[in-house]
């Protein structure tokens, strides 16, 4: 049951924090605040105040009054900090062990934007600056305790008119791998899956492809009720064919790394972690859909124990309708949706035909329901704007800089240009992409958000 959207009144100077099915295995080439009702907790939204400290977690505390404080480390409650209760008594107040991994994970996606190549006459461009060895020391992340093991490409199987060149893939995320010495602080084989966001503009393109399609991921039992954005489903199943590398889908590589470091790492105690922003975000839960749907994740010969999988989704839209909700959920596929309610792109696809519109009086499915799209998790809402700088209501790092700090504002950590390029480049696409009659669902109400942004920019 989707909870009512809460839009606090905008503060310029301030952030508060908003309040059994078996599956077959594969082989591949190796919150208002949830009530006390029993209301179903498949997606929560929770507003939490700014500044507000969490103690230790109130289930734990019941059980283990006795022992000190030091033992609550991220090695005894990793679990819980990953959403195995679905973050229930961890939201509000924000607990800090909760808010230190979502900002460690946050700024691991922010590795992918630093290390992105978008110098045209560089050699690398659209790929990734730097070696796989040197990536993350090169971005200022050499005690992150991780280390990458793939470097992830995607091509969008899309043709438009307004870029020159043939779509080819483009560097998008990695795989990492927590070393020996993180395992102990950590305490489990944390596999890290990282996903930027839209820059290029076949991603744009991608990105407002709003039509719903059968997912079709598991040969063995298509389910063809669960739909995705056709876009995002591009972006992760299309392969570079007039490549003479031959690149493969950013699905067959993942699946394939996934699979070998799973292999590599049986018997260990694992988790599977999924971060990205925006888009990122998007293919970061079809991964973990993919790989739940599968089966890669379970580890005992009747498929009942399974290794844990969580994604945090920075900035991320929705991604497919009702019944991949549902069966997310089924799968055990936990998601913490970290929003800015002021955030346009959390709001899309599905402006209109959304979770909030499935249900009439809470009883009675619509016969459109099956069509409209859903949010997937709990979300945890954030709360900011400066109208001297619209834009960054979507930048990764004014996200990760505010659950930081919370009680900096906007304007002492945000440069007022930055992120303005991201409105302009949008603004530009889609105004191209119209002209060209390029046909995107959604166009006009987009282009109407980038233009509401800038005029509140130019007031």
């Amino acid at each position: 049951m989707a909870s009512k959207v809460l839009m606090p009144s905008l503060n310029l100077n301030n952030v508060t924090f908003p309040g059994d099915n078996k599956t077959q295995p594969h082989s591949f080439g190796q919150v208002s605040f949830p009530n006390k009702t029993g209301v179903s907790s498949s997606r929560q939204s929770v507003i939490t105040r700014s500044c507000a400290v969490a103690v230790k977690p109130a289930a734990l505390m019941a059980t283990s009054t006795a022992k000190p404080a030091t033992s609550y480390t991220l090695s005894h409650l990793w679990r819980e900090v990953h959403g195995s209760n679905n973050w229930d008594n961890l939201l509000e107040p924000l607990d800090p062990l909760l808010r230190k991994e979502i900002i460690r994970y946050g700024e691991f996606v922010a590795a992918c934007y630093k290390a992105f190549n978008l110098d045209s006459s560089s050699k690398r461009y659209l790929n990734c600056k730097y070696g796989k060895k040197n990536m993350l020391k090169e971005v200022g992340m050499e005690n992150s305790g991780y280390e990458v093991s793939k470097y992830i490409y995607a091509t969008p199987d899309v043709n438009i008119p307004i870029q020159n060149g043939s779509t080819c893939g483009r560097w998008i995320g990695y795989v990492a791998v927590s070393s020996d010495e993180a395992v102990k602080r950590i305490g489990r084989r944390d596999l890290l899956i990282t996903f930027r966001g839209t820059v290029t503009n076949h991603e744009w393109v991608a990105n407002f492809m709003s039509s719903l399609t059968p997912a079709r991921l598991d040969p063995h039992n298509p389910r063809p009720q669960v739909k995705v954005e056709s876009g995002f489903l591009s972006l992760y199943t299309s392969e570079e064919a007039d490549s003479k590398f031959g690149l493969e889908s950013c699905r067959q590589q993942l699946l394939s790394e996934v699979s070998r470091l799973l292999n590599k790492y049986k018997g260990e105690e694992l988790s599977i972690t999924l971060a990205g922003h925006s888009m990122g975000s998007a293919l970061a839960l079809l991964l973990a859909y993919d790989i739940a749907e599968l089966g890669l994740n379970r580890t005992d010969t009747n498929h009942q124990d399974q290794i844990p999988i969580t994604v945090f989704s920075f900035g991320g839209p929705r991604v497919g309708n009702s019944s991949f909700k549902q069966r997310c959920e089924e799968l055990g596929v936990k998601v913490l949706r970290i929003a800015n309610v002021n955030d346009p792109i959390t709001k899309l696809p599905g402006v209109f035909f959304n979770e909030n519109l499935r249900v009439l009086g809470e009883r009675y499915e619509l016969p459109w329901s099956c069509s409209c799209y859903a949010h997937v998790g709990v979300e945890l809402a954030l709360d900011f704007f400066n109208v001297q700088n619209p834009s960054c209501v979507h930048d990764l790092e004014t996200y990760i800089s505010l659950l930081r700090w919370p009680k900096r504002s906007v304007h002492s950590k945000i440069d007022e240009n930055d992120g303005v390029d991201l409105w302009n480049r949008a603004r530009g696409f889609l105004l191209n992409a119209q002209n060209f009659y390029i046909c995107l669902p959604w166009i006009g109400a987009a282009i109407d958000i980038v233009n509401m942004v800038q005029s509140q920019n130019l007031s």
